[in-house]
């Protein structure tokens, strides 16, 4: 099966011998990770989550708990996806929560699942607790943090009839990331590979090293050239480490 109600096989990956199940940002979807799905090819076959309330699937109600989503993307990768082949995670901002609660969610599975390696991009650890970003309300404050932020053109937060289209989904994302919280004494059994950018005002490299505390397994941080959204301008880059640390398993 190529595809499933959360998860979608990018239409440019290869079919290797390694998944990699990536997550979006607030207010993101799976066409974010084209790109690495590409570079990756054909050594990683890329699935990217689809979040409900946004593309495809934007006629459904977003869900606004972080824990919810994460369930429901474990499930089905038990269901569907589970087949023998390493399997990692690799979620960015938001995502690397929802990434980081469905692989604390495999570990409770009847048969646990392990993960091979989960990667936290532009997200400082959950231990660090929420951030000031995570506590915005309002069109005006969410707009401009998108537009501080970057990662969406201005053409399109210029645009009143795009700007409508995307803001559900953009609200209701902030509201899952304003009541998530870790559960104290959370942690992993798998490697964790952190990368960040060194410019993200959202992220400082003291909150990105806490990810190595959330791990009995090995952890590494990378940083790349760039912002919160260093990741489009640094693809081939980010598909190195990627390749290097999942193909070396």
């Amino acid at each position: 099966m190529s595809s499933s109600r959360w998860i979608r096989r990018m239409a440019v990956t290869g079919s290797g011998d390694v998944r990699l199940v990536c997550f979006p940002h607030a207010g993101g979807a799976v066409s974010f990770f084209t790109g690495l799905a590409r570079a990756l090819a054909p050594d990683v076959e890329v699935l990217g989550v689809q979040y409900p309330g946004r593309q495809d699937r934007r006629r459904e109600a977003p869900v606004e708990e972080i824990r919810r989503m994460a369930e429901a993307v474990k499930e089905e990768v038990c269901a569907t996806f589970w087949d023998g082949r390493p399997c990692a995670f690799f979620g960015h901002s938001m995502g690397a929560l929802v990434a980081f609660e469905a692989a604390l969610a495999l570990r409770e599975e009847q048969s646990p699942k392990d993960l091979t390696r989960l990667f936290a991009s532009g997200r400082a650890a959950p231990s660090a607790g929420r951030r000031p970003g995570d506590q915005l309300s309002g069109d005006a404050e969410l707009l401009a943090e998108l537009h501080r932020l970057g990662g969406v053109g201005g053409d399109i937060l210029d645009d009143p009839e795009m700007v409508a289209m995307i803001m559900p989904a953009v609200r209701s994302d902030y509201r899952a990331l304003a009541t998530y919280s870790m559960v104290p004494g959370a942690s992993l059994d798998c490697p964790v590979t952190v990368l960040t950018g060194e410019a993200d005002p959202l992220v400082s490299p003291e909150e990105a090293a806490l990810w190595q505390g959330l791990t009995s397994a090995p952890a590494e941080v990378h940083t790349f050239p760039g912002g919160h959204f260093y990741f489009q301008d640094q693809v081939q880059q980010v598909a190195r480490v990627v390749r290097r640390a999942l193909l070396s398993y």
